[in-house]
């Protein structure tokens, strides 16, 4: 039989799984990858994506082609019966990823998109037509017992860690025991994707919500194709329909029939999802993990279902890089779950607060729904979900788990993204030269040591390779409006702390050492010693984890 030995094997090559692989794979790190298709699904699916998610995929090399398949999002409006405003989500506001707070995608082309850059990696092996037949886990790490479809051939693969990226009804998940739970919500609906005509405009609004409980209706964008734009519908099934009928091409035009005739558009794909609500009860066995569909299922009326996996993705990438660079303890994976698990579930009932707003077919609920509104004892949407627990420093500074600010800057002679010029990994940002040079050397030695960033922002004329220009005072405007001098940031764009003075940035170190478990020992406040501090990161870099 033959055998692959590989550092981390993913199961399953949606989007989710793809940015995984480029992460890795940018790493230098070897990345198996099984997928039991010959091809990728062909349809579009997930149709939206926010500046988060935006963000990464630049960051990562990802996004070049975008706007050939993906464009900002309109407003997205939430409409009753008889089109009065219920709610207006203005996504066409600037964003702290820069950019707008949405965009609407065609996702056959991101997925194609993400695959050429996994391509470019020849440490990533792409097994199309494989299915993973049985898993083992053990101390040492993970093998796997993999069938070509082809030939029915097999193969046995080995690595240190495996990830379950294989959807809804992952076999991963099955193989590990692990149950959903259910949040509670559950509907049908017949999502449809149309390729407009040319010339064609549709007298509704670009992305809203009809409220109407004779018809619950979803209408967006839905991206690019060959160079012309999608429009998607979601429809609820109501009680009297059979789902079948909701196959019925003829059936499909007759609900469309009020927003868009057949000789203004032609059908793309129909299909009927039952729109969930659920959470695996745990992430992870031993060293197999749970990212994307195959950790949480919701209703779509955020956007955030792609969105959420990638969030995994991200989470889960730069800790697999420090564990596997042996620059960080493998302690570091307990926080995945911690992280994403209360965060993906604050998404999901966000999510359902909304699905509860559109999922009324009741006539005289939805009226009372609409007077809520009117007179404003609606209760109001929350603010998107952050970081409370894990990774993050023990500052109670509103901006920690929060996404950091990101903007154009100039350092050297790279002009770009911040996170494109800076690269990945942490990076501790100070606020001028001054707080830069006070920083201790073990600080300094302890980036170094995870292949961190350190810059400072500084005027143009400053030649220093640590001096980065604020082209767009996106940083600026943060150490002001925060009130703090050294900002700290993760891999995955969160603040991980933040710090006002030298005694609070040398707290803010310590606590990354610790949070990496890379010592049992506290780097005390009172011991500034610079080489006792250098000399113990040294140990730390060359001893067994």
């Amino acid at each position: 039989m033959k055998k692959i030995e590989s550092d981390v094997i993913i199961i399953g090559y949606g989007p989710v799984s793809r940015l995984l692989s480029v992460m890795l794979g940018r790493q230098g790190h070897k990345v198996t990858v099984v997928e039991r298709h010959a091809y990728a699904y062909p349809l579009p699916r997930a149709v939206c994506m926010d500046h988060e998610i935006h963000r990464a995929l630049h960051a990562h090399g990802c996004g070049k082609s975008f706007s050939s398949y993906g464009e900002p999002s309109p407003r997205y409006q939430w409409l009753n019966q008889d089109w009065k405003t219920l709610l207006d989500i203005d996504w066409t506001v600037e964003s702290i990823s820069g950019g707008p707070q949405a965009y609407f995608f065609y996702q056959p082309s991101l997925e194609a998109a993400i695959d050429e850059e996994v391509r470019k990696f020849s440490n990533v092996n792409i097994l199309l037509s494989h299915e993973a037949l049985d898993i083992n886990d053990n101390e040492n790490g993970v093998s796997v017992e993999v069938i070509n479809h082809n030939d029915n051939s097999k193969i046995e693969l080995s690595g240190k860690f495996l990830i379950g990226a294989d959807g809804a009804n992952s076999a991963v998940r099955k193989q590990l025991n692990i149950p959903w739970q259910d949040l509670g919500f559950e509907a049908d609906w017949l999502v449809v994707d149309v390729l407009l005509n040319d010339d064609v405009e549709l007298d509704i609004p670009s992305a809203g919500q009809h409220c109407n409980p004779q018809r619950p209706t979803t209408f967006v964008p839905g991206g690019i194709k060959d160079g012309k734009r999608i429009r998607r519908w979601e429809i609820m099934r109501l009680d009297h329909e059979p789902r079948e009928l909701l196959d019925d091409t003829e059936y499909v035009w007759k609900l469309l029939s009020r927003w868009v005739k057949p000789d203004q558009a032609q059908l793309v794909r129909h299909a009927v999802y039952t729109f969930r609500s659920l959470v695996a009860e745990q992430w992870s066995k031993g060293k197999v993990f749970l990212v994307g569909d195959a950790a949480h299922l919701m209703p779509p009326f955020m956007g955030q279902g792609m969105c959420s996996g990638m969030r995994d993705a991200l989470n889960l990438g730069w800790r697999l890089d420090l564990i596997l660079k042996k620059s960080a303890h493998s302690n570091l994976l307990n926080a995945y779950e911690e992280e994403r698990k209360p965060h993906i579930t604050d998404v999901i009932n966000a999510s359902v607060f909304l699905g509860n707003i559109v999922c009324v077919s009741d006539e005289q609920k939805a009226l009372e729904r609409d007077q809520a509104f009117f007179n404003g004892t609606h209760p109001p949407m929350a603010e998107f979900p952050y970081l409370k627990q894990g990774t993050l420093s023990d500052s109670s500074h509103l901006s920690v788990g929060r996404l950091a600010p990101h903007g154009e800057i100039k350092m050297g002679h790279k002009i770009g993204p911040m996170d494109e010029v800076l690269g990945s990994g942490f990076i501790l940002l100070c606020k001028d030269a001054d707080t830069y040079e006070k920083l201790p050397q073990w600080a300094h030695d302890l980036l170094n040591h995870i292949n961190g960033k350190l810059a400072y922002v500084a005027q143009d004329q400053d030649k220093s390779q640590h001096a980065l220009v604020d082209l767009t005072n996106k940083l600026s405007s943060f150490f002001a409006d925060q009130e703090v001098n050294v900002l700290l940031v993760r891999p995955d764009f969160y603040v991980y702390g933040v710090a006002k003075n030298q005694q609070e940035i040398t707290h803010l170190i310590s606590q990354l050492a610790q949070s990496l478990f890379l010592t049992q020992h506290n780097f005390s406040d009172a011991d500034d010693s610079v080489v006792e501090k250098s000399q113990l990161l040294n140990q730390l870099s060359t001893s067994p984890q």
